[in-house]
């Protein structure tokens, strides 16, 4: 189902800078997508991009998600030697950053490059470079420019409140794994535009008219708090998470049950349940605990709908992140199957 779609978009969505609140290079992308796909499209206030598709039955709409905004970093402040030290974004894990490359982008469209390093960033010189925290607080960007100063850092134009975007290292491997940062939620841009794709060209007309966001600002809480009020079901594709005593794994569909903000609707995601046990899919039913999706943010916003949550497996979450494509591909067959049956 647009596998080979699927793996060519990936590298134009994975490796287009968007973390929360940078949005307008991403979204050039996807429209620029969704007019090759013949689609028509609105941006609504916050920068989310809504696309109708009408069903066989107008009595009702439905709506389905993923969110563009990635986890990032943002110059806090200019320190005297002429590195950057820089709050969070969203939830990035912060020890898997130490060694990262990163590009530093002004208010006035300057990029330049640099290298997020602990403060003790060598062993011959730090007696505590092994075991210095690697958390905001001890961590900075080094400029690749010559900086020996706070005035020569602003003399680039760089200033607080400047974003700092990570580099994302996509790789799809020989085996079909996908490798890299951000695949929350990236993953799930990629397949609802492979979603779009199939009812395009099977000319598949879904049973209920259908809104596909694509949101920002998922990362740090607000997403998908603008849903329109006619919509009664809210099924979300975002990651599925993997370890400790879950049942997701890199390979399959992840139906959410409940996260840390309480259970999904019971009667849409049993009736999810339902469609990827008959048709064989490859899917688990979980419990996400430390997780928060946009279907949380809709009903935090008044939005009286039904909400579940579906999509891949994906492991190591908010640092070097990985799936298999497979689970992309099934998250897809699902919603599909929602969509249609």
């Amino acid at each position: 189902m647009q596998e080979e779609f699927i793996k060519k978009i990936i590298p134009d969505i994975f490796l287009t800078d968007s973390p929360s609140g940078y949005d307008k290079n991403v979204n050039d992308v996807i429209t620029n997508i969704l007019k090759e796909l013949g689609y028509n499209y609105e941006i609504l206030h916050k920068n989310t991009i809504l696309v109708k598709v009408i069903g066989k039955d107008l009595s009702k709409v439905v709506a389905t998600s993923a969110h563009a905004d990635t986890l990032g970093l943002m110059v806090r402040s200019i320190n005297s030697d002429g590195t950057l030290n820089v709050t969070n974004i969203g939830g990035p894990l912060a020890p898997t950053l130490d060694g990262e490359y990163c590009k530093i982008a002004t208010r006035f469209s300057q990029i330049y490059t640099g290298t997020i390093l602990a403060k003790s960033p060598s062993v011959h010189v730090y007696p505590d470079s092994k075991t210095m925290p690697r958390d905001f607080d001890h961590l900075v960007v080094r400029i690749d420019e010559v900086v020996k100063t706070k005035e020569d850092v602003l003399k680039l134009g760089i200033n607080n409140g400047d974003y700092v975007f990570i580099e994302p290292k996509t790789t799809i491997t020989k085996s079909n794994f996908l490798k890299s940062r951000f695949i929350d939620d990236k993953a799930s841009v990629c397949l609802l535009l492979g979603v779009l794709k199939e009812l395009k060209e099977k000319n598949i007309t879904p049973n209920f008219t259908t809104y596909f966001y694509f949101v920002h600002q998922e990362e740090v809480g607000h997403g998908a708090s603008a849903l329109a009020k006619e919509i009664s079901e809210f099924v979300t594709c975002d990651m599925g998470c993997v370890g400790l005593d879950l049942a997701g794994n890199e390979y399959a569909v992840s139906i959410a049950a409940k996260d840390s903000g309480g259970p999904y609707s019971y009667e849409l995601t049993t009736k999810l349940i339902k469609l990827a046990k008959e048709n064989n899919l490859n899917y688990v039913v979980d419990i996400f605990p430390f997780y928060g999706s946009d279907v949380g943010a809709a009903w935090h916003a008044g939005v009286d709908c039904q909400g579940a949550l579906i999509g891949p497996g994906v492991a190591a979450s908010h640092g070097m992140e990985r799936t298999h494509l497979d689970a992309i591909y099934e998250t897809m067959k699902l919603l599909v199957l929602y969509l249609t049956k």
